[in-house]
């Protein structure tokens, strides 16, 4: 008889409350060598007692036997749980709660060694092993336990370890379940959740192959494997009907576990596919299902070369670590679909830069900070025109969530198509900032369909208290001329990086933001990129991260520009050295910069360039150089370079600025001081600097004054450092030109030219076609003395 099943007459009859109540049998049984003794006998003979507990009353029955080793008088009684409770030590009544639990999930048997404590719980009596089977109520949902009690020795010395209930296993299956569950929960893809389950060393026994299955319409699939050598994609086991014998199958068919203890009781069990595994040579197999939130979601087996018997305390590890491992690639599976939707929400919103530009290089990154959503309201895109220019855009939404984004690809579409119809660029922001005032008007004052259930109203009604605002920054290039048409709406200006490693932040005339006010005028301000300039465009979050603000955040940035062009070798001279088919070059000019070799080879360093400003901002170095703010805040990134690349025709290094300072806006005056003070950030003499930036300040204050015209500054240096030479020119549109005159004490004007001969070495006016250029020059070592030109 089979002594791990219930007999049938225990399971479903009565318990008898006692030996002494039983019924002399004797005379029914055949004759004797034929028959079996009584029941009543072979417990007796054996110290097994009987006991049931019902776990929806709280009742507990027990034989005469079972009483005694309880420590209660030696007769059937029936008795409540908290009586047979204040009789088991503390630790083993924990433990067999958690036993019965798992034999209740799983049909199987609840197996567990007990400490029976005297009546005052200070020494243990003996120690019985109870062997018992749940009998579950599914419609009421309680259970019953129905087995025996048998007196055990205790574990000889060394035992300890594999001994089902003691304190070293314990504490041993404690510690290894926290580092289980501790590596599982940061295990980040379902790869590295195998290589995870792979490396577990559960206490007293481990398994040594390990594989993952999961259902794929009506076939099983393998996720997963690991020590199972020579399995692969063609392998008649990565892929089977669900209704095929197999214990993984079983396991996703019915959501329990399967265990299998020998290699004979899996073949008993699964003839039709024991071939198939017989090859791995293993003695003991446990499939235990993967469950979340109630769904089988996949199957874990684990195999052993050794024979396991499968105690309900290596049950219950394997359990508790089938259960962390579903939640570990639940939240894995999760984790790749959200990486592969927003991967390709953001390969579908970003453009691809296209095929090269002639005569200039461009690069751009996008890297998302803002939370988890792995694309957020930062944008760039690249045009073509049909006048053969190209736009570059470049823009950031307000918010990083996914409205951010939504609003983030209208927009772009919307600017592609207006740049595309060949507005110029005030006014093509002009129509982008009614499109987005209409966008969210018609989320404030959207559908209102009675369909609509009251989730989706109360959504609308929130977006409509939520409007959003965007920020954009415009720029039309001409790749032959280098002519730049910026047109700028809230966004940070441009930096140029020239060819010599000088960055200067370009002042750029602006509007409001897209989507405040639907009538709002773009001004457009043009620039010349000169040969071997470069162009960087950005969003806020390359500036603010990392706790800046816009002033270190730009100083940070300065560093990386010219750190990164110097130590490219992109500004090293050397002697001019003719070719046989060349003249000599003249004395003025022994220089050339060092040429580009090819332009695949000037993107290959504007490419390292945009690494290198990512990496600075983004990167580890970031996190140990905040900025002065107390908030670490964080944004997405949006990066765009330009380069011009063609050769410059003249081989002396230049620097060369232009500005606009228009009669509505005087307070940029200041502005360009300051822009002259970074052009002239290397200039040997202090004092010719602060020179220069009154003079200009001078001539421009002049021309707002004394014209109608707005005042357009040049400003070029060139040479070699040491002997550069520094012109100042301020156009306009008036023909009045100016004369000098002798002001008195008292006077506010009239002592610009004077000062002009004061501290230019040479200056000059040149009437133009339209309007005159008053000009100046300062030489930082000067070997002339200062001249007034004719």
């Amino acid at each position: 008889m089979r002594t791990d099943e219930p007999r049938e007459q225990v399971a479903d009859g009565p318990l008898p409350p006692g030996r002494d109540s039983l019924q002399p049998v004797e005379d029914s049984l055949p004759p004797a060598g034929d028959s079996l003794p009584p029941v009543d006998e072979v417990l007796a003979a054996v110290a097994t007692g009987l006991w049931r507990w019902d776990n929806a009353t709280g009742i507990v029955t027990l034989d005469a036997e079972a009483a005694r080793l309880l420590g209660l008088p030696p007769h059937a009684r029936i008795t409540t749980e908290a009586a047979v409770r204040s009789r088991f030590h503390p630790v083993d009544w924990n433990e067999i709660h958690g036993i019965v639990q798992l034999a209740v999930a799983e049909d199987t048997l609840a197996e567990a060694r007990l400490r029976i404590m005297d009546e005052q719980g200070r020494r243990v009596l003996r120690t019985v092993r109870s062997r018992t089977r749940p009998i579950v109520h599914e419609e009421a949902n309680t259970y019953e336990l129905i087995g025996t009690l048998q007196e055990v020795g205790e574990p000889a010395p060394g035992a300890a370890a594999r001994a089902p209930v003691t304190g070293d296993w314990r504490r041993s299956r404690e510690a290894f379940l926290l580092d289980a569950g501790r590596a599982l929960a940061e295990a980040r893809s379902t790869e590295e959740v195998l290589r995870v389950a792979a490396g577990l060393s559960m206490p007293g026994f481990s398994p040594d192959g390990l594989a993952v299955f999961g259902a794929r319409a009506d076939r099983l699939t393998v996720v997963g494997h690991h020590g199972h050598h020579g399995f692969g994609d063609d392998d008649p086991l990565a892929s089977m009907p669900l209704d095929t014998e197999y214990p993984a199958t079983e396991v996703l068919r019915t959501g329990r576990a399967v265990y299998l203890s020998s290699p004979e009781e899996y073949r008993r069990r699964y003839p039709t596919t024991w071939p198939l595994v017989s090859r791995f040579e293993r003695r003991s197999w446990a499939f235990l299902p993967l469950t979340v939130a109630g769904r089988t979601m996949g199957a874990w087996m684990a195999a052993f070369t050794y024979p396991v018997s499968f105690t309900p305390d290596e049950r219950s590890v394997l359990t508790t670590v089938a259960r962390m491992l579903a939640q570990a690639l639940s939240r894995a599976g999760v984790a790749e679909s959200e990486r592969e939707l927003t991967d390709g929400l953001q390969r579908s919103m970003l453009p691809m830069l296209g095929p090269e530009i002639p005569g200039m290089s461009v690069a751009a990154r996008y890297v998302p900070t803002g939370g988890g959503l792995q694309v957020g309201g930062d944008w760039y895109d690249v045009i073509p025109l049909p006048s053969g220019r190209i736009a570059f855009v470049i823009g950031d939404v307000q918010g990083h969530d996914v409205r951010a984004a939504g609003l983030m690809g209208q927009l772009r579409i919307a600017l592609r198509a207006y740049a595309s119809e060949g507005h110029r660029p005030d006014a093509v922001l002009s129509r982008a900032t009614r499109f987005l005032s209409g966008v969210m008007d018609g989320t404030a004052y959207g559908s209102t369909d009675s369909r609509e259930g009251p989730d989706s109203r109360d959504s609308r009604d929130e977006m409509a208290g939520d409007p959003r605002f965007a920020t954009c920054l415009y720029v039309e290039a001409d790749p032959t001329t280098g002519v730049l048409e910026i047109a700028r709406a809230g966004h940070p200006e441009p930096v140029i990086r020239m060819s010599d490693g000088t960055v200067l932040q370009r002042p750029i005339a602006g509007g409001l933001p897209l989507g405040i006010d639907p009538d709002a005028d773009y001004p457009t301000t043009r620039l010349v990129l000169d040969a071997g300039e470069t162009m960087l465009v950005c969003t806020d979050g390359l500036i603010e991260t990392g706790g800046h603000d816009l002033e270190t955040g730009w100083a940070r940035i300065r560093d990386v520009l010219e750190r990164d062009g110097h130590e490219a070798g992109l500004y090293e001279t050397k002697p001019y050295e003719a070719q046989p088919h060349e003249t000599a070059p003249s004395e003025a000019q022994p220089y050339e910069t060092k040429p580009y070799e090819a332009q695949a080879a000037d993107s290959d360093s504007l490419e390292a360039l945009a690494d290198a400003l990512v990496q600075a901002v983004h990167g580890p170095s970031s996190h140990h150089t905040t900025g002065p703010l107390a908030d670490r805040r964080e944004d997405d990134i949006a990066v765009l370079l330009l380069r011009r690349t063609h050769r410059p025709e003249q081989s002396a290094r230049t620097r060369r600025t232009m500005l606009t300072i228009a009669q509505a806006e005087p307070e940029r005056v200041a502005g360009a001081r300051s822009h002259l003070r970074s052009l002239l950030h290397d200039w040997a003499d202090p004092d010719q600097v602060d020179s220069a930036v009154l003079l200009v300040s001078e001539m421009i204050t002049n021309v707002l004054v004394h014209t109608d015209g707005d005042a357009l500054l040049v400003a070029e240096v060139t040479g070699e450092e040491g002997t550069r030479r520094l012109r100042v020119e301020v156009s306009d549109s008036s023909d009045d030109l100016p004369h000098k005159r002798r002001p008195g004490e008292l006077a506010s004007s009239g002592r610009g030219l004077v000062l002009m001969e004061l501290l230019a070495h040479r200056w000059g006016v040149d009437p133009r076609g339209e309007g005159k250029s008053i000009w100046f020059e300062l030489y930082e070592e000067s070997g002339s003395p200062r001249e007034t030109a004719a």
